[in-house]
């Protein structure tokens, strides 16, 4: 009798326990003061806004001086096309560069949550300088008088590009924290809030195309017409907006620790398995070295399972012999946990599919290259208004703006039916199907090049460097095609480098995710050195002269939807491949 009572004792006790655990958060995130964090009162979609709201002033403030940075540089500050150019794709790839350093910091030493904090500083310092650079009469170049046109001074251009290059050092700092920090506030070990945060990530990506379309036509407008100084303004008050806006979200964030610097960890796993590289590995992964207690060794990290793959690293986690008889298993750079080891899989493991997002960003970098260039051989005129070539790229944000609610709320619905996943598609499922639509984003551009050269060639403008009367406003399906892939591809980008890397990493992947963008705009660039050296020789003309009329843009197009589609393939074996994280 006694038995049984004890028996029913211990179950209510654990019934209790269990229920006490589901209050808490299961992934060891924390509050502001460290301590774990209840579900109902923080996180989720209640600290949301604030981190949405931050994202779309940054992006608006970053793309109120990216989107028209080229024309402040020749008008303004005198410079010339070939200079202004490559100060602004200089700057831009470093934006984009610079968030590895940002991830490691966050990963490392100060968390997600600090890092934006200072970063943010160091930006809306930058937007000041850059506000004052173009207001201050003695910070700003004379006019031109008549075709005179006085360069700007040492000074001039110090304070200009200190400002410029500050905001890069503050977009390195925020741009790879910012979506994880955001995605940090659904709990992995939910299934509830793992739904969340599927839609998370789309509603992300949606503020940040809310930012640049109001950037590309307002404020825009604003530096044309009434002037730099407040067309810099603006967006450096917005930036003040995003940081006031983060720091109210505080009390209910959730944050997640710091697990020390993660590019040290890889290199303890590849010195430990060198040093052990005359060992067996065993049959049995049980033998390999892992913590006895639940908790991982990494700061703020769940326990990796064991994968098969790789198994020439798991010579990091064999417990030698002298380890063994020591019971010495402190050495980091001598023996690792399978943690420590799985962490370096991932990463390897996802390499393939990172890869194949370089070609994806290529793509997209035509949208503000051969896409204008196809543009500005094409009729602007829409009745008595004339539509700049380059604004054309506000239907690809309209396009992610429509696209990123039909998703979330009309395709996800609808695929869970069939598929049986939370999200309706898995993040692997989602970005092939974006590598697909760009495909056919390549493909309308070129039969739209196709149809411009017949009539260019029909009425006699072959040798004419004129536009063809052939309405611009037939770019539109090309650009609302790409913003579809962007929203399958960009947006399954970061949920699979958020979803697939490893806790104490993710800062770093979103880091690895955004250099894509760079890689992609780079390998652009040679693509089209290439094809303009070789399309060139024995004096043609080329795919791509001055007068598009007697060149061969579409081919150019058919080359990078050929490209696309091989890239499609290899995506395709990547993904069949790959294999899902496993966390304890």
């Amino acid at each position: 009798m006694g038995s049984a009572e004890d028996d029913s004792s211990l179950l209510e006790q654990a019934l209790i326990q269990d229920e006490e655990s589901k209050r808490y958060t299961g992934d060891g995130s924390v509050d502001f003061k460290g301590r774990p964090v209840l579900k109902q009162n923080t996180g989720n979609w209640k600290a949301c806004p604030f981190i949405l709201g931050n994202e779309c002033c940054e992006r608006l403030a970053y793309y109120g001086i990216a989107t028209n940075l080229v024309t402040y540089l020749t008008r303004k500050l005198h410079e010339g096309n070939v200079s202004a150019a490559r100060n602004v794709t200089t700057w831009q790839g470093t934006c984009y560069l610079a968030p590895l350093i940002g991830a490691v910091l966050a990963d490392s030493y100060w968390g997600r949550y600090w890092t934006i904090a200072s970063f943010s500083t160091i930006y809306f310092l930058g937007m000041c300088t850059l506000t004052l650079s173009a207001s201050v009469p003695a910070l700003k170049p004379a006019e031109c008088l008549g075709t005179v046109c006085p360069p700007a001074t040492p000074a001039q251009y110090a304070v200009f590009f200190i400002g410029l290059y500050l905001i890069a050092l503050g977009t390195g700092g925020i741009k790879p924290c910012v979506s994880s920090f955001g995605a940090d506030q659904f709990d992995d070990t939910d299934s509830q809030e793992r739904i969340k945060k599927g839609s998370f990530f789309n509603w992300f990506y949606f503020s940040i195309n809310i930012g640049a379309l109001v950037s590309s036509s307002f404020i825009v407008w604003i530096q044309e017409n009434a002037g730099w100084g407040l067309g810099f303004g603006i967006p450096a008050l917005f930036m003040g907006l995003a940081i006031g806006s983060f720091f109210l979200g505080t009390p209910l964030y959730r944050f997640q620790k710091p697990g020390g610097s993660p590019l040290t960890r890889m290199c303890q796993v590849v010195a430990a398995s060198f040093r052990k590289r005359n060992l067996a590995v065993p049959e049995d992964s049980s033998l390999l070295y892992e913590t006895p207690d639940k908790s991982s060794a990494i700061e703020g990290s769940r326990k990796l399972e064991h994968s098969d793959e790789l198994r020439c690293l798991d010579r990091a986690a064999v417990v030698s012999d002298a380890e063994r008889k020591s019971g010495d298993y402190s050495n980091l750079w001598r023996l690792c946990t399978v943690t420590q080891v799985e962490e370096l899989k991932i990463l390897i493991r996802m390499f393939p599919v990172w890869a194949t997002g370089i070609i994806f960003s290529a793509v997209y970098a035509q949208m503000s290259t051969m896409f204008v260039e196809q543009g500005t051989m094409m009729n602007t005129q829409i009745g008595s208004f004339k539509i700049p070539p380059a604004s054309l790229s506000t239907f690809d944000v309209i396009s992610v703006i429509f696209w990123v609610p039909v998703y979330d709320k009309v395709i996800v619905p609808i695929a869970r039916k069939f598929t049986g996943k939370e999200r309706g598609f898995s993040e692997l499922q989602r970005m092939g199907i974006g590598l697909f639509i760009s495909v056919l984003c390549m493909s309308a551009a070129a039969v739209l090049e196709i149809k411009r050269l017949q009539l260019a060639k029909e009425l006699g403008l072959v040798d004419e460097p004129v536009p063809v009367p052939l309405t611009i406003l037939l770019q539109i399906p090309q650009y609302f095609l790409l913003g579809a892939a962007e929203v399958f591809t960009f947006v399954g980008q970061l949920e699979f480098f958020y979803d697939q890397s490893p806790d104490a990493m993710r800062s770093l992947c979103s880091a690895l995710s955004l250099l894509t963008t760079s890689l992609g705009n780079y390998l652009s660039s040679f693509i089209l050195t290439m094809v303009t050296y070789f399309t060139t020789q024995g004096g043609n003309p080329g795919w791509i002269p001055d007068n598009l009329n007697k060149g061969r843009l579409d081919n150019f197009f058919w080359l990078l939807a050929g490209l696309s589609f091989l890239n499609m393939l290899l995506y395709i074996v990547a993904a069949k491949r790959y294999k899902q994280k496993k966390a304890s």
